[in-house]
């Protein structure tokens, strides 16, 4: 029974989930059903865990660290309103168009710079995808080319900074390194900050960027078919295109500057720098004539209700985590990881994967990966992070690089077939004439880079450490 209730528990929240009922409720509300269940069983449950629940909540309510969420949300979407992908696209696309795949070139591009903007992987893709899906069909693009490529860049925000779940993840690891260190018998653990895991980011960010741009190219050339030829205007002036694109990216680059640049040289914390971003984001929709008080309204709007989203997920996730530990299931997967870890020899595992910590991690971020079908990553941040972190990191594994993988990984399964977010965001925008299954198509190569990011992650650990040791501690 003690084995057999935690797992039911964690079925239970994911059968719940897929019947359609909200997250939060789902989180909190499975959790305190079996609470009620176990309150009848008090040798398999614990009931002082939930005595911890208000001191949970207003730990939530103070966090300093998570006042960065509403901040970035706001910007992300001023700037979505204040047509910045609108101008990026356009220009950028003129600059790029004496390339065969200039356009999807530019495609990922913007997806970049709209990443470090707003860090926000629904808006971007729905956003790309109503801009630059139609153009690029009308090109002469094969759709699964272009189909995937979009949700490609627009997932993008999910690992380069100032992203949502480098932030949830910054929190939640933070703790969970702590809490590792005093298991460990370290009584003044050091600290782990959003701001190392922006910059560790930063590196594997751009390197998916490249690797993307370079998959564009070499299809370009290979395909002929699936990319057209280039028509280049010959009454087009290369100086006027130069300086339309100057001028389109000089704002938001300036943005990107201010908010990473604050929290590379040390002059603001994230959370101050969401707020510099926030401000940029409404100075920059002013300059452009693109704010009004309709406008405003429906910002704030749009900012409160992802907001509390978040946060509500966050208590039904601090509700089901006080429960599942209630029932010893952070137990039976600390047991479960160490047996792996130490080459158990009843563990079946044991026997197929290498001894130390690459076992537990593996298996780790492949139950991360295929829950990623079925879960958002918000949930997945709040409910499976704060229990396998704490045994990962006794293990002695670098915080930052773990936060990274695991970014990655969710941002691998956002565009996994048949369940990935990413292509149900660009399916509800795409014309009729995309098929499903051309969206689906297009998405494997992009995978493929990612799963070969990961692998490279796992190989150079310093891909993600080097740079944060560099700017913190040089």
């Amino acid at each position: 029974m003690e084995i057999i209730m935690p797992l039911m528990l964690f079925g239970a929240v994911c059968v719940v989930l897929l019947i359609g009922y909200p997250v939060a409720l789902s989180l909190g509300g499975t959790a305190l059903f079996f609470a009620a269940i176990g309150l009848l069983m008090p040798e398999v449950f614990d009931p002082i865990f939930l005595q911890a629940l208000p001191n949970r909540i207003y730990g939530i309510m103070t966090n300093q660290t998570l006042i960065a969420v509403p901040l970035f949300v706001f910007m992300g979407v001023m700037l979505e309103r204040s047509k910045v992908a609108e101008d990026l696209l356009g220009t950028m696309a003129d600059l790029f168009g004496s390339l065969r795949g200039g356009l999807g070139i530019s495609v990922i591009l913007v997806g970049m710079l709209l990443a470090a903007s707003t860090g926000i992987v629904g808006a971007t893709v729905v956003t790309m995808g109503m801009l630059s899906l139609p153009i690029m069909l009308k090109r002469g693009y094969h759709p699964s080319i272009a189909t995937g490529t979009i949700c490609a860049a627009g997932t993008l925000g999910q690992i380069i900074p100032p992203s949502i779940i480098l932030i949830l993840l910054g929190d939640v690891l933070s703790a969970a390194y702590q809490q590792a260190q005093l298991d460990m018998g370290i009584f003044a653990p050091e600290t782990l900050s959003v701001g190392d895991l922006f910059v560790g980011a930063l590196i594997p960010g751009l390197l998916l960027v490249l690797f993307y741009i370079l998959y564009i190219i070499s299809i370009g050339l290979a395909r002929r078919d699936l990319i057209p030829e280039v028509t280049i205007d010959p009454t087009q002036n290369t100086e006027s295109i130069f300086l339309r694109t100057f001028k389109a990216i000089l704002p938001p680059l300036l943005l990107i500057i201010a908010v990473l640049g604050s929290i590379l040289t040390g002059a603001a914390t994230p959370t101050e720098a969401a707020a510099v971003g926030a401000m940029g984001a409404l100075i920059l929709a002013i300059s452009k004539k693109a704010l009004s008080l309709a406008v405003l309204r429906d910002v704030v709007y749009s900012t409160t209700q992802v907001t509390s989203m978040i946060f509500f997920i966050f208590i039904g996730a601090a509700i089901f985590s006080l429960v599942f530990r209630g029932y010893s299931g952070d137990e039976l997967i600390e047991r479960f990881l160490l047996g792996i870890a130490e080459n158990d020899p009843e563990s079946a595992l044991a026997a197929i994967l290498p001894e130390g910590a690459f076992g537990p991690v593996l298996i780790v971020m492949l139950v991360m990966f295929l829950l990623g079908f079925i879960l958002d990553f918000i949930e997945i941040t709040f409910v499976v992070v704060p229990i396998i972190a704490p045994i990962l990191l006794a293990m002695g594994i670098d915080p930052v690089w773990l936060g990274i993988m695991i970014a990655i990984n969710l941002q691998t399964s956002f565009l996994t077939p048949p369940f990935g977010f990413a292509l149900f965001y660009l399916r509800g925008v795409a014309p009729d004439s995309v098929k499903t299954t051309d969206i689906y198509k297009g998405i494997v190569p992009f995978i493929l880079i990612q799963l070969l990011m990961l692998v490279a992650l796992a190989y150079w650990p310093e891909l993600a450490t080097w740079l944060p040791e560099q700017v913190f501690n040089p």
